[in-house]
C-alpha cells in the first residue's frame, strides 16, 4: 500500500470525487481522499493522501492556496459561475465599462485594494457546506435559497492579470486562506463595480509551495503505471506538515511512543526550542526518521500526549 501524498494537476469536467475514485483504480487501494475540492469547471493542483496519509487529510496545512481566476462583468448566475443559469444581465453597463480600458483598469485595482485582508464572505449556494445536516447545493437544486452566515477569510494577495474587452472578461491572481471561495470574491467585485460578475474560469496553481506545473494528471499515471514508475509520484505524507515544530524520540521512549503513552521533554530531541513545541498545537514525532505519531504539550501534566497516531 501507498503512504504518502500525490500532487494531482485536476483537468476540467472531473470532480474531485471522480479523481479519487479513479485513483483508486490506479494506485490499488481504496484509502485514498483529498484535501481540498475544486469545482468541476475549476483546474489544477489537487492534494491526494494515500494510505497512511490519509489520517492527516484534515491537518495538513493547506492556509495558503493561490489561484488564476477569469471573471465575466455583466452577468450573475445562481451558481456564480458560467455553468450555472442566469439571473441578472448587465451586458451593456458592462460593455460601457470597457470602452475606456485605463480607466477600467484603475477602478479594478482600488476594489482589489479593498479585499485584502481578513473579511467575512458568504459562501455561495451551489457548495458543500451543512446547514442542519444538508449540503447547501442540495437546497439550490431544490430551489431553496437559504440565507448563510459569513465565514471568516484572508485574502493575501489580489492582483490584475489581463483585461479581455471583446468578451467583457478580467483574469486575476489572489493568494487567500484555506476557505475562500473565489466564486463568492468574484460576485462581490461584480456588486462593487455595479454590474455584477461571474467566474469564467479558474485555476489552482499553488498550494503552500506545491505548483500546478508539477502535477500528475490523470493520463500521466496511468502511463507510469504501465512503466512501472508509479512509486515516483507519491511524496512523504508529512511535506505539507513542513511549518509544524517536530521531534525525534530517543531510545528510552521508544516504547511509549509505540504504545502511544506519555512522552516527558527528556525523552525527546528537537531543533526546535522548547517554548515553541509547547505552544504548538501539535508537533510532529519521528522515529529513526519516519513520521509516527503527532503529540501536543499537557501543559498540567508537563509532559506530551498523543494528539493522532499514524
Amino acid at each position: 500500500m501507498y503512504n504518502g501524498i500525490v500532487n494531482i494537476y485536476k483537468e476540467q469536467g472531473f470532480t474531485s470525487h471522480d479523481v479519487v475514485a479513479k485513483l483508486r483504480g490506479i494506485y490499488g487501494q481504496k484509502k485514498i481522499g483529498h484535501t481540498g475540492t475544486l469545482d468541476p469547471m475549476a483546474e489544477g493542483v489537487l492534494i491526494v493522501c494515500l494510505g497512511q496519509a490519509t489520517k492527516l487529510s484534515d491537518l495538513i496545512l493547506t492556509k495558503d492556496k493561490q489561484y488564476i481566476a477569469k471573471m465575466k462583468l455583466g452577468v450573475v448566475t445562481d451558481t456564480d459561475d458560467t455553468s450555472g443559469n442566469i439571473k441578472a444581465s448587465q451586458e451593456d453597463a458592462a460593455k460601457e465599462l470597457f470602452e475606456d480600458v485605463s480607466s477600467i483598469e484603475e477602478r479594478l485595482k482600488i476594489i482589489f485594494g479593498e479585499f485584502v485582508g481578513p473579511s467575512m464572505q458568504i459562501p455561495p449556494m451551489y457548495s458543500a457546506i451543512k446547514v442542519n445536516g444538508k449540503k447547501l447545493y442540495e437546497y439550490a437544486r431544490a430551489g431553496i435559497e437559504i440565507e448563510r452566515e459569513p465565514r471568516p477569510i484572508e485574502i493575501y494577495d489580489i492582483q490584475l492579470q489581463e483585461i479581455f474587452p471583446e468578451t467583457q472578461e478580467v483574469s486575476f491572481s489572489v493568494r487567500c486562506s484555506k476557505g475562500t471561495y473565489i466564486r463568492s470574491l468574484i460576485r462581490d467585485i461584480g456588486e462593487k463595480l455595479e454590474v455584477g460578475a461571474t467566474m469564467s474560469g479558474l485555476l489552482r496553481d499553488d498550494i503552500n509551495g506545491i505548483k500546478a506545473t508539477d502535477g500528475y494528471k490523470i493520463s500521466d499515471l496511468q502511463s507510469l503505471k504501465d512503466m512501472g514508475r508509479l512509486e515516483e509520484t507519491v511524496q512523504p505524507m508529512d511535506k505539507l506538515l513542513a511549518g509544524v515544530p517536530k521531534a525525534d524520540v530517543l531510545d528510552s521512549s521508544e516504547k511509549l511512543l509505540s504504545n502511544g503513552n506519555r512522552i516527558s521533554l527528556s525523552g525527546l530531541s528537537s531543533k526546535d526550542d522548547i517554548e515553541t513545541l509547547k505552544a504548538s498545537q501539535f508537533i510532529r514525532i519521528y522515529l529513526k526518521g519516519e513520521l509516527k505519531a503527532l503529540y501536543s504539550y499537557d501543559d498540567e501534566k508537563k509532559d506530551f500526549k498523543v494528539f493522532k497516531m499514524l
